[in-house]
């Protein structure tokens, strides 16, 4: 989906491109249930909704400014499947059904506890990060690392073209980092 279809106003989003890796990497089924911890503008929610129709998410998020926008994005695009909690993770997963995939767009520092909860509630649990900061990246690396959990790592790197007079240039997108990990195997 375009980054421009979504209402935005001042809060980070997950753009398009990301989105289409982060999306695939959460390799959801029909009838998934995914919690999108960080949920910003509730894009990467939406889209991933609009591919569920038996499915559920949640898009927890504690900015009263991103919380709204979700609501807008969720009714703008008839995701009636979106649930938006208000509230921080992981305390906001409490008496929420159990999530079969998880999207951790941000964590508030608290990507250990995240993880502790989200393992403990399913041990099986599909879990997809987004990175965006070397120290960040090398601290989920480590904690994974530590609770013998197998990830994958794949860098975005995206530019797009902009108008410079009669001719276009590409403008650089910072890199963001996604971090795979757990799942069924096949």
């Amino acid at each position: 989906m375009r980054d421009e279809w979504f209402i935005r106003g001042k809060v980070p989003m997950t753009k398009s491109e990301v989105r289409a890796v982060s999306i695939s990497k959460l390799e959801l089924k029909p009838d998934s249930v995914l919690y999108d911890i960080g949920a910003g503008t509730g894009s990467l929610s939406v889209e991933a909704a609009l591919g569920m129709p038996a499915g559920q998410v949640f898009a927890i998020e504690h900015k009263d400014d991103a919380v709204e926008l979700i609501r807008q994005n969720r009714e703008k695009f008839r995701a009636d499947n979106v649930t938006v909690v208000h509230g921080h993770a992981p305390e906001a997963l409490l008496g929420l059904p159990p999530a079969t995939h998880c999207f951790l767009g941000g964590t508030g520092g608290k990507m250990e506890e995240i993880l502790a909860v989200l393992f403990k509630q399913n041990h099986a649990m599909r879990i997809v990060a987004n990175i965006i900061a070397l120290e960040s990246l090398s601290g989920i690396l480590e904690l994974v690392k530590n609770m013998d959990i197998p990830a994958e790592v794949v860098s975005v790197q995206v530019a797009k073209a902009e108008r410079a007079g009669n001719c276009h240039l590409m403008k650089g997108q910072n890199p963001v980092y996604v971090i795979s990990m757990g799942g069924e195997t096949t």
